[in-house]
């Protein structure tokens, strides 16, 4: 009985082994750092909000920091404020993404980028069957098709570089990307898009040393969150403050942590590391450790999904019972 309980107990403690052992064998793409010092980072929708911090910190971390909005006196207040905290000066492009001409000129004057963070965006909360399909189409040109005119514009200079370490591309997704939430039909729809286009783009450009990172932020403290809330529908409200709202900064801080060790999904706050292990699927994963976490807790993060899928229902449901009497 001794000897039963002890083989028990050395396979409780080899298959975990093996399992590891396993993941780090198979993780792809490999493990990798790209530095940030003295390397060109190109930050769109960079004059306000994640955006502006992200060029704050950049420019503080030593690269060549350059900035893409549509108003021009925003870029300038955005470039006077990046200079007093930093002294470092920023170069600003003026164009809209959905423009590919304009955001190709922006490209070729700009020159070869080391870090493209793709990180505009738009949302207008609505139910879909009160909302005007020009506000649809407003949120998926600029979230969806202008990353699409980004990467295409800068992708064929970060390919032919000269400059041979590793390089990145992140796009600026939400955690509405991971989950669908009420009123946010055509931006969920946006930003759930963004994870086919890194996940395919990803296996065409990893031979050219491009490692692509996307991230999930929550709310964020911006004034793009003021205005939204004035506007969302209450059960949006009700709904999304079941992940919490998190500074620009901080998810800054995230972004660029997550760009410089390559990570392919980079969630922002412990709500995100649970949508990115239960919506894992099959998205890259560089961490074998990461990995493991994802295959021995993928049920027990299900079953944490179901439960909140059923506290949004219940909410849902109640808010009509109480609207119909």
């Amino acid at each position: 009985m001794a000897a039963l309980s002890l083989l028990s107990l050395v396979a409780l403690l080899l298959l975990p082994a093996l399992l590891l052992l396993l993941l780090s064998l198979i993780v792809r793409p490999r493990p990798v750092r790209i530095p940030l010092k003295n390397r060109h980072v190109f930050i769109t929708g960079g004059s306000s909000g994640i955006g502006l911090a992200l060029a704050h910190r950049a420019a503080a971390e030593g690269a060549r920091v350059s900035i893409l909005a549509r108003s021009q006196a925003k870029l300038e207040e955005a470039k006077q404020a990046i200079r007093l905290a930093t002294g470092i000066d920023v170069a600003t492009f003026s164009a809209d993404v959905r423009d590919f001409d304009a955001v190709r000129r922006a490209a070729e004057e700009a020159g070869p980028v080391d870090v493209l963070v793709v990180n505009q965006g738009v949302f207008v909360p609505g139910e879909l069957a009160k909302q005007e399909l020009e506000e649809v189409r407003f949120m998926i040109d600029v979230n969806l098709i202008g990353s699409f005119n980004m990467i295409k514009a800068f992708l064929p200079a970060m390919k032919a570089r000269t400059d041979r370490r590793p390089a990145s591309i992140a796009l600026m997704s939400s955690q509405a990307g991971q989950v669908g939430i009420y009123g946010y039909t055509a931006y969920s729809a946006s930003k759930f898009g963004l994870r086919g286009l890194a996940e395919a783009l990803q296996q065409e450009i990893i031979a050219d040393d491009i490692h692509v990172s996307l991230v999930f932020p929550p709310d964020t403290d911006t004034p793009g969150l003021v205005e939204e809330n004035k506007k969302r529908p209450p059960l949006t409200s009700i709904i999304a403050a079941s992940s919490g709202a998190m500074k620009a900064d901080e998810v800054a801080e995230k972004t660029l942590n997550g760009i410089k060790s390559g990570s392919f999904i980079v969630p922002c706050n412990f709500e995100g590391y649970l949508l990115a292990v239960a919506t894992a699927g099959l998205s890259p994963q560089r961490s074998y450790v990461m990995a493991f976490v994802e295959v021995v807790s993928a049920g027990i993060v299900r079953l944490a999904g179901l439960f909140f899928q059923w506290n949004w229902y219940s909410s849902i449901e109640k808010w009509h019972a109480q609207s119909k009497q």
